[in-house]
This record gives structure tokens, sequence and C-alpha cells, in this order.
């Protein structure tokens, strides 16, 4: 299966909700890989521990070979490196991504990503795919390349508002390039359950039937310090409440 993590609001969580849902899935055994076309690279640093800018094996790196003629083109797997986690390999981020993007859109490389995963159906079991904060050349490879998206939502108005612009991108994409894409669900993130605000606009969104998925991902500290370790909290913490919403939220996508 694979899943894109999308919402063209920055700091919504994308890259923790890919990250640690990729641990999870690669620490229950199954074969696991994460795809960061952000060119800020969060979740190749959390994975990772830090850029790979010295690198020549990223998602930079795969999509700039679409540019150019060789006799013998990489394959996919040429620009996957492992993580300290077993079964949980990356694609990883780089900030040259963020020059090739007019040379991809002008010479129409929009599906090299979902061929590229395509041809790496039999190697995982597993994809996740982070992507930049904007419907860009990107977020639409990613959103063609996938199964299943889902949103995070980090309930606020402008959230909320802006959420049914981005339904509608995803079934724009659904019709016109990937009917296989479904909207998996909401993921409510940075819940405060004793706020009036956070469950209003979360129980509006249950009502006009969106498909908000549960557990809802409790506001944590906790998250913080995971970041800065490189740590997914499956591996730092995992009695804590919100890994065991993270397992949760794991368990429900996989039913």
């Amino acid at each position: 299966m694979r899943y894109v993590v999308f919402n063209q609001k920055g700091g919504v969580g994308k890259s923790t909700i890919t990250s640690n849902l990729a641990a999870i899935s690669a620490h229950q055994g199954l074969r696991t890989l994460v795809v960061d076309l952000d060119p800020q690279g969060n979740s190749t640093h959390y994975l990772l521990g830090g850029p790979q800018e010295d690198s020549d094996v990223s998602a930079a790196e795969f999509f700039e070979q679409t540019l150019r003629f060789s006799a013998r083109d990489k394959t996919a797997s040429d620009y996957i490196v492992e993580t300290p986690w077993e079964n949980l390999h990356l694609m990883p981020s780089h900030p040259l991504l963020e020059e090739l993007q007019p040379k991809l859109e002008s010479r129409y490389k929009i599906y090299k990503l979902r061929d590229a995963l395509q041809e790496l159906e039999e190697e995982y079991d597993r994809v996740y795919i982070d992507t930049p904060p904007a419907l860009n050349f990107y977020t639409r490879s990613a959103l063609i390349a996938a199964e299943g998206c889902l949103i995070p939502f980090d309930c606020d108005d402008f959230s909320r508002r802006a959420l049914y612009t981005l339904l509608d991108n995803v079934q724009e994409i659904q019709n016109d390039h990937n009917k296989n894409l479904a909207v998996s669900g909401i993921v409510v993130n940075q819940f405060q359950p004793r706020a009036n605000l956070p469950q209003q606009l979360v129980q509006e969104l249950i009502d006009e039937g969106l498909p908000v998925l549960q557990p809802y991902l409790s506001s944590s500290v906790k998250i913080r310090e995971s970041h800065q370790l490189s740590k997914p909290m499956i591996h730092m913490d995992a009695r804590h409440k919100l890994t065991q919403e993270m397992l949760a939220l794991h368990e429900q996508l996989a039913s």
C-alpha cells in the first residue's frame, strides 16, 4: 500500500506522521519505504539524523536522471538508503529538489515517481510519501503515485477552511490521473481534548461525513524530543500515550 501525506498548509505534522507511521510499519515487520519530496527534508532529518546534501543518493538525483539520456539508467532502488531501523528504508530529500522543479514540470515528468514505485512493488509492503506544503510538481507526482491519501488536520479555523479546497484537489487528481487514489482519512493532530474549539471543529467534520480517523493524536512535548533525537516515538518511548495513539491509527489503516 502506498500512502501520501498531503496538506498545502505547513506545520501540520506531515513529516511527523509520515515518519512515525512508517517506523511502526517497519517495527511490525513490514518492509517499509519513506519517500521525502519536501526540499526542507524534515523526514530525512528525522530518520537519518541529518541532511544528505553531499549525497548523490536522493529523490533529487532520482528526478534529475529522468531529465538526461543515459545508456544505462539506474533503478529506483539505487536512490534509496537504509535507516538505523530494520525494515525501514528512505529515499532522502535534497535541497536540489527546488531547483529541479521547473525543469521537471516543463518536461512533464509527472508520472516518473509512480513508475518507480510500481517498479519497487515487490520490495516493499508499505510506502509513505512526505510532500511539500504546496500543490506543486512533487505533490502532484506523489498523489498520482499513491493509493491512499492521509490529510493532517491541526484543529484551527484556517485549516478547516482550507480542507475543502484540498479535498477538491485530491478529487481532481483522482478524476484526471489516478482513479485508484482514495482519501484514507483525516488525521487530527495536536489535539487538545480540554479545549472547546478543537472538539467543535472535529465534530463538525464528522457531522459533515468526512473520513476523520481515530484516535486523534495528542499534543505533546515528547514529539519535539523525538525530533531532536532523530528517533521515532516507537523507538524512543513505546508506552507513551502518543505512541499508543499512533499504533492505534496504524492499526485502523491496516484494517
